[in-house]
């Protein structure tokens, strides 16, 4: 049985008890304690079931490499399912309950799997539910839909809240233990900002457990004296609970924060996501144990010897009464030890190494009076719930049972491989070492900058170092080299002198099948989340899946909650046993971000409900909020769709600003709309490429319309340029484009013109912009008085700084209604206080606010085409007839060359034009045209689509553009729009420009 230990612990509080539930029963453990040391200590062995055939499992690591103890925790807003037992703090009140049985945790009706294992190998899936065709549907999709997923998808609305910091340093240290300490010491003492992460709530890693000297001085004083003196340094920041998800390039690293996971009644965000910048990156994340594979090795109470270990010294728990250590190399008998120190039993050592070691460690075994017996395995784990016994047998020859011993629990160890995780997700290549059985990184093929200087560096454990002396030193070595990448010089000093119980190598033997006996016949668990068996592994290699990929993904190996930290490296030796090559030649698996899961909440951070998108508000909002506005989103904004009054519609109130913005004054709220600036010797230039019209020739101080195609040749974006002076140009764009068109400017910039000598910014929301709009428009604005803004002063397509009635403004003479218009610019700050100021002055003029509907009408009744409207993605500006805008002096723009295309140029594509119902009613938006008569075959042919449409109060009927086959030399035919009700439309293709074809009104 488990128990718990008096005279050890040293992470807990013995005198503050805490309660727990698990699957519904109370039970006790202390602060300090994991989850699943808990659960040790109130002998819950069993805490889970496999995925595939629901065998019994039990705990068999004591960090984020377990792959057996998943566990629901919470209820209801606090529900979070598959969470590791083995990295989950107690806190009172936790309620936890296991995964993946039914009707209960003991009695498991899906342990019938295992009876029908033999006609489920590995890829039964693939070969079972594609014949026959017709039960797919109604029985193979169903079963499998049910059968999948592990854990339960929480239900109730998450009540925790999480966050985003971004954070920026000389040297990242990634890994708390001796060496990580070590490396941010020797990093931090050249000046350089340091930043560390510990993903558990401890300093020191292994070391405190496994114990051994540094100068003299016990490990774990040195690990207190370390900590002690990087929290003095103003250059250097902590942080525990905080894991290295994934490298990526450029130094930029991910970093999650489980800050109240262990006091969940706690103020503050849950988890937080680190956006890091490092000039360099050190990764001492530590080695794994790897599990040895042998018959019954999932049986509750076999456990990794490290996490006896750990159990037994840090939270003062043991595994069993009776402890049977199985090994192939010298690491495993300090458990044997830590057992031995703490009153337990250990029956026997079983060691796999035939030939005779020299060893400290296996000496002071047998000096402790535990029997050792080299070249030996085990045959069989027995016990079905938990361990009973371990069947021994000799390594070489054919497995016969030589005795049975009475445990009840197994301590395995199979050699370490060093955490290379991190150090391979941008790019940092392995290579086999031999000796250790393991991949360890080359650090001759670092992961490069843009620079050709490495910017990652692996230090201790994590490097292929294990003993004290070696880790010591190379953490001081890579703390040094990566100050000095960062321009600091390392102040040179002798590397700290480790000193373990035994520092010698502790080399495994490494298993092969063919040598191994029984120690890895088939029914040996390699993955033991998704029951892969060593058999699964040679069947994949047998039927062709050659590569590790693929026998990856055929088998499931390593595609578990764990990633395969646990299985890979035994996984790979199977498979090159069975391929008859060397591992090397076999290769690794892709590791991929994030090391362990993260949390989606984390992911997401503050955009959750309304901030999922933040709401962006130009200054005039509130007023307008507090004025009718009827919002409409567009893009990330919301615009007023109008201004509704009392006892009006919202169609009312849209005919009414329509209507009077063309008789008096209307002021919209442009400051949505993009304003992005482009600056540079090569502006010019720059935008000569990215418009179809030519923009190098515009005189400062004047204006420009452009029209703007992606490099497939359809229109993008449209917009107003100004020319602010040689070297400077304000490129207006869609309110919905601004950060995209960005986006491309910066695309092309640095990925296709990287040398032109050209710099943008987004200065949208620094701007309030306010449209005046109207044949009063000229006279409000002289009433506020400061500048001149006649014709003869301010031209139509002109611009001018100056003042009006008090504030500093860039005034545009543009118009996207047809009538006088001024776009009025000024400082985000002063744009609630210049609109007062407008509708202070043109309260006798008429003036009233308009929103996005009127503007939408009052451009169509111009035939202004609207990107989105007039646009799909599929449309080039040859179909809406601004073929003007196509400059024939330029070589070439974006979008040029497509336009040859045979499709392009094809004289049957649709044309704009405008449409005018018979009647006067409006045409639905979107409805197709089809010609009057019936073709050969008794149909309809399809010839066109109206893009916008809508009611015009100035001209007191339907108005509508639309694309039509040939429809500009159709002028005057009469085409059908069938309705989605049953209505047929009939409207006559007209100009569309319906207002002021002359243009006269936005001249005066």
């Amino acid at each position: 049985m488990s128990t718990r230990l008096a005279t050890h612990g040293r992470l807990l509080n013995k005198d503050r008890a805490v309660r727990f539930s698990f699957n519904g029963k109370q039970l006790k453990g202390f602060e300090g304690d994991t989850l699943a040391s808990a659960l040790l200590a109130n002998d819950q062995m069993l805490v889970g079931r496999s995925f595939k055939y629901h065998r019994p499992r039990g705990i068999v690591a004591a960090g984020p490499e377990e792959p057996n103890a998943l566990v629901n925790l919470g209820v209801d807003g606090k529900f979070e399912p598959n969470q590791r037992a083995t990295t989950t703090e107690l806190f009172d009140g936790l309620l936890a309950t296991s995964q993946n049985h039914w009707p209960s945790l003991e009695f498991d009706v899906g342990a019938v799997n295992a009876k029908l294992s033999r006609f489920m190998p590995a890829g039964f899936y693939y070969k079972m539910f594609i014949h026959p065709r017709p039960l797919w549907k109604y029985i193979y999709e169903p079963f499998i839909r049910q059968a999948a997923g592990l854990g339960q998808a929480p239900k109730g609305r998450d009540q925790d809240t999480y966050e985003h910091y971004y954070a920026f340093c000389d040297v990242l240290i990634i890994g708390g233990g001796i060496a990580g300490l070590q490396a941010a010491k020797s990093a931090a003492r050249t000046g350089a900002k340091v930043l560390v992460l510990e993903q558990t709530a401890h300093w020191g890693g292994r070391a405190p457990v496994d114990g051994g000297t540094v100068d003299g001085l016990p490990v774990d004083k040195v690990v207190d004296e370390l900590v002690s003196e990087l929290s003095g340094m103003e250059n250097v920041t902590l942080r525990l609970r905080t894991m290295g998800a994934g490298v990526y390039d450029h130094g930029y690293v991910l970093g999650y924060e489980r800050l109240t996971d262990h006091a969940p009644k706690a103020d503050g965000p849950r988890h937080r996501l680190w956006r890091i910048r490092a000039g360099h990156i050190v990764t001492a994340t530590g080695a794994i144990e790897r599990p040895l594979s042998f018959a019954g090795n999932d049986v509750p109470g076999v456990m990794l010897a490290s996490a006896v270990r750990d159990y037994v010294v840090n939270y003062g728990v043991s595994a069993g009464d009776r402890t049977v250590v199985v090994t192939n190399n010298d690491d495993a008998y300090r458990t044997a030890l830590a057992l031995k120190s703490a009153g337990l039993n250990v029956p026997v050592i079983l060691d796999a190494r035939v030939t005779p070691v020299d060893s400290a460690l296996m000496a002071e075994a047998k000096a402790a009076g535990i029997r050792v017996m080299m070249g030996h395995g085990v045959a069989k784990v027995l016990g079905g719930k938990r361990v009973t016994g371990v069947a021994v047998c000799a390594q070489a020859g054919e497995g016969a049972v030589l005795e049975e011993i009475a445990c009840d629990a197994v301590a395995m160890s199979g050699g370490w491989s060093p955490v290379v995780h991190l150090w391979s997700h941008c790019g940092g290549k392995l290579l086999w070492d031999n000796d250790f059985a393991m991949f360890r990184p080359d650090v001759d093929k670092a992961p490069k900058g843009a620079d050709g200087a490495g910017f990652v560096s692996p230090a201790g454990a994590a490097n292929g170092h294990f003993g004290l002396t070696e880790i010591m030193g190379d953490a001081h070595a890579m703390g040094q080299a990566a100050a000095e990448a960062t321009g600091f010089a390392a102040k040179r000093g002798k590397a700290p002198q480790g000193e373990s119980v035994d520092e010698a190598p502790m080399a495994p033997v490494w298993l092969m099948p063919q040598g191994a006996g029984v120690t890895l016949r088939s029914k040996s668990w390699l993955d033991y989340q998704n029951d892969v068996k060593v058999s699964d592994v040679q069947l994949a290699a047998q039927e062709g899946f050659e590569s590790v990929e693929h026998a990856k993904r055929y088998t499931t190996l390593g595609m578990a909650t764990d990633q395969g930290k646990l299985s890979n490296i035994n996984g790979l030796a199977i498979l090159s046993d069975a391929l008859n090559q060397p591992i090397p030649q076999t290769g690794t698996t892709t590791f991929r971000p994030p090391y362990t899961p993260i949390s989606m909440g984390a992911i997401g951070g503050e955009a959750r409900g309304e901030v999922f998108q933040p709401i962006r508000r130009t200054p005039m909002h509130d007023w307008h909020d507090a004025n009718g506005a009827d919002w409409e989103p567009v893009g990330q904004w919301r615009r007023p769709y109008a201004f509704v009054r009392d006892g009006e519609t919202v169609h009312d109130a849209v005919m009414r600003e329509t209507k009077n913005t063309r008789e008096n004054l209307g002021l919209l709220d442009a400051s949505t709309l993009g304003k992005i600036i482009v600056k540079g010797p090569d502006a010019g230039k720059f935008l000569d490429m990215l418009y179809t019209n030519m923009m190098s020739t515009l005189k400062p101080g004047k204006c420009r319309y452009g029209l703007m195609c992606g490099e497939n040749g359809f229109l993008i974006d449209d917009g107003v340029v100004a020319r602010i002076d040689e070297d400077t140009f304000l490129c207006h764009t869609t309110t919905g484009g601004a950060e995209s068109i960005h986006g491309h400017m910066e695309e092309w910039l640095q990925t296709e013109w990287w040398d032109w000598d050209v710099y943008v910014a987004n200065v949208t929301e620094q701007y309030a912009q306010v449209a005046v709009v109207g044949p009063k428009a000229r006279e409000a604005l002289e009433r506020l008085g400061g500048m001149d803004v006649s014709r003869d002063a301010l031209g139509f397509m002109e611009w001018a700084d100056g003042t009006l009635g008090g504030f500093d403004v860039r005034v545009y003479r543009i118009s996207f209604s047809g009538e006088l218009s001024y776009e009025i610019a000024v400082r985000a700050g002063q744009g609630q206080a210049f609109w007062d100021a407008l509708m202070a002055v043109g309260a006798d003029l008429g003036v009233m606010p308009y929103g996005t509907e009127a503007l939408h009408i009052l451009r169509a009744e111009k035939g202004f085409i609207m990107i989105g409207d007039e646009t799909d993605g599929t449309v080039i500006p040859q179909d809406l007839g601004l073929h003007w805008a196509l400059s024939k002096k330029k070589e070439d723009y974006l979008g040029k060359r497509a336009h040859t295309r045979s499709h392009m140029a094809d004289p049957e594509r649709w044309q704009l034009v405008g449409l005018e119902t018979t009647d006067g009613s409006v045409l639905p938006d979107g409805a197709y045209a089809v010609a009057l008569g019936r073709n050969a075959n008794g149909q309809k042919n399809v010839q066109g689509r109206v893009t916008s449409s809508y009611h015009s109060p100035n001209l007191g009927r339907g108005i509508a553009m639309g694309l039509v086959l040939h429809g500009p030399d159709r002028m005057g035919e009469v085409i059908e729009f069938p309705g989605t009700d049953g209505t047929t439309y009939l409207a006559k293709i007209v100009s569309p420009v319906f207002h002021d074809p002359q243009g006269e009104k936005q001249n005066v």
